[in-house]
């Protein structure tokens, strides 16, 4: 078993807590992880992607090849597009559908998602609404993480493990509230998303 994932979004969304989450449930379920550093301009809302790779044998590079991730997962649907070129034909794509406009000419959403659409296997995700269902519009990274849940190798109960133990040491609420999120958004992937 081999799974590639790209992580994209930009800097301030919470990409590395994805993967912190992911890492471990992976290593919870026995298998080998690796994990490209994430690069990008994180504290300026630029770009931020890492390659984020599992399998159930030795993984001897961390960078995904063109055409072979399993998985976009994205927190921003511009940024989505940025990493088409690295899909496989028949990989998912899960996109939030909420903009992080920081650019003034931002393409005309319809069209993002058009192109989003294009991928044979997508589910967009309004992140910022169920992240805010949820009781934190900072929880958004959570809900596209639940969104991708279904798709990825991993138990549903090893990724929830993890998330308390990311968010443990700032209270009870806002691990209530992540795990919230993840629930909001694994339900509406399951329901076909946007």
């Amino acid at each position: 078993m081999k799974y590639d994932i790209i992580l994209a979004g930009v800097g301030g969304q919470g990409i590395l807590s994805i993967a912190f989450v992911i890492d471990n449930a992976a290593l919870e379920e026995g298998l080998f992880f690796k994990q490209a550093e994430v690069h990008g301009m994180s504290q300026r809302g630029g770009a931020v992607q890492s390659h984020l790779r599992l399998a159930d044998a030795h993984i001897y590079s961390d960078l995904i090849p063109l055409g072979q991730a399993d998985m976009i997962l994205s927190v921003e649907p511009l940024e989505t597009l940025r990493y088409f070129e690295y899909l496989k034909p028949d990989g998912a794509v899960v996109s939030s559908s909420t903009p992080y406009t920081n650019i003034s000419d931002y393409p005309v959403l319809e069209e993002v998602f058009r192109e989003i659409k294009k991928a044979p296997v997508h589910v967009l995700i309004d992140s910022d609404k169920l992240a805010r269902e949820a009781g934190s519009v900072r929880a958004q990274n959570m809900v596209m993480l639940g969104a991708a849940s279904i798709f990825l190798p991993l138990k549903e109960d090893s990724l929830k493990k993890y998330i308390p133990v990311l968010f443990e040491k700032r209270g009870p609420q806002l691990v209530q509230t992540n795990l919230k999120a993840f629930d909001l958004g694994r339900q509406a992937a399951r329901a076909g998303g946007r």
